[in-house]
């Protein structure tokens, strides 16, 4: 039996507001065991995002408990045990992308040595090694992304918080890094969480889906992936793919009719 890297309880999470309370999350169990890559898909505003900023320790529940690593997110989040990588890339313009994928060695202190070895290695990993002394605005979208990846792998964390790092892009694009992140999963043996508003994205990236509805943000669906750890993207076409794509989808449905 693997090990749960994230597990929550009964979460749930309300924000008191001028116009009234609001209610993210309510009654979420969700477990995350080491190794695995876990899609959170729902309409916008059901909690997706709240809730990996509540295991990033970037807020904090009203109701239920939430572990990393066996720790709270406060203890999870002094240990480094995450990344974060978010919607935007986020890159400092004033630095370049080595410079960028290094200040958070910087701020942990590491040596000159040890940043340098890092930073090569992080963007040989996300394929842009030879970039390290352009800038933001000399890269296209996709590579600035995969920058902004470079930088939470840079501290070498276990888990990877991934609040829709792709959905700004094009489809092409979005296709290649989605083969990229496949690779880099597979190769780093990270654990991942993963939000999207994509349905063939996230089947295509996750060996388990969780489904959930609008505010307030509840699982209406824990699909466990049966699709094969090495999945081109043609198997998009297959009956398999395309059945899970559906539960999905009527997980979504159900979703919205029981709001």
């Amino acid at each position: 039996m693997q090990a749960n890297v994230i597990s929550a309880r009964n979460l749930s999470l309300t924000f008191q507001t001028n116009d009234g309370p609001v209610h993210a999350l309510k009654d979420v169990n969700v477990d995350i065991g080491k190794g695995e890559f876990v899609s959170f898909i729902g309409p916008s505003g059901c909690g997706k995002t709240t809730f990996l900023r509540v295991a990033a320790d970037l807020e904090q529940p009203t109701a239920g408990a939430i572990t990393v690593n066996g720790m709270s997110p406060a203890e999870a989040r002094k240990s480094r045990a995450y990344g974060y990588v978010f919607q935007a890339a986020g890159l400092y313009p004033w630095r370049t992308i080595g410079g960028n994928i290094r200040l958070p060695l910087e701020i942990m202190g590491y040596s000159k040595a040890e940043q340098a070895e890092r930073v090569a290695r992080t963007l040989e990993l996300v394929d842009l090694a030879g970039f390290e002394k352009k800038y933001p605005w000399q890269l296209s979208g996709g590579m600035q992304q995969r920058a902004s990846i470079a930088r939470a792998l840079a501290f070498d964390a276990d888990i990877l918080l991934m609040d829709e790092p792709f959905g700004a892009l094009d489809e092409i694009v979005r296709d290649h890094l989605n083969e990229q992140l496949l690779k880099l999963w597979a190769r780093t043996e990270k654990t991942i969480a993963f939000v999207t508003h994509s349905i063939p994205e996230a089947v295509y990236l996750s060996t388990k889906i969780v489904v959930m509805s609008p505010r307030p943000g509840r699982v209406t669906d824990l699909i466990e992936s049966t699709l094969p750890r090495e999945r081109p993207l043609e198997i998009r076409d297959s009956p398999e793919f395309i059945a899970i794509a559906h539960r999905v989808r009527e997980g979504l449905r159900a979703g919205h009719e029981d709001v």
